[in-house]
């Protein structure tokens, strides 16, 4: 019987000591986890950046491309293609720009948040 109580006291203080080991593991687990949600969040954010990154260059090629021609008519003397090109790139501009206010702002709010993540 002695040896029985005995026996019992070790695997109740060894389910003990599992308890905690399962404690921190779990804990461990949470922590990886958070990290892990916190990079994918970055990641997601610079894949956003990068796509807009990417289309600010392109729509930089396309007024460039555009001035080239308006400067390339205005040499040619054709200042009735050099106006409709200037106007061109005036309706390209105004509509880049409108569409450039939102995904500035939300850069500026995904900075912040970026910052809180660390």
């Amino acid at each position: 019987m002695p040896r029985l109580n005995h026996q019992i006291k070790k695997l109740r203080a060894e389910m003990k000591e599992i308890g905690k080991e399962q404690r921190s593991i779990r804990k461990g687990q949470k922590k990886v986890r958070e990290k892990l949600e916190a990079v994918e969040s970055k990641c997601q954010e610079l894949r956003r950046e990068t796509k807009l990154v990417i289309q600010q260059s392109n729509n930089t090629r396309i007024r460039l491309a555009l001035m080239l021609q308006i400067l390339k008519a205005r040499q040619a003397n054709d200042f009735v293609k050099a106006t409709l090109l200037t106007q061109a790139l005036r309706e390209i501009i105004a509509k880049q720009n409108k569409n450039l206010e939102l995904p500035i702002i939300n850069y500026q709010l995904s900075e912040k948040n970026l910052r809180d993540l660390e």
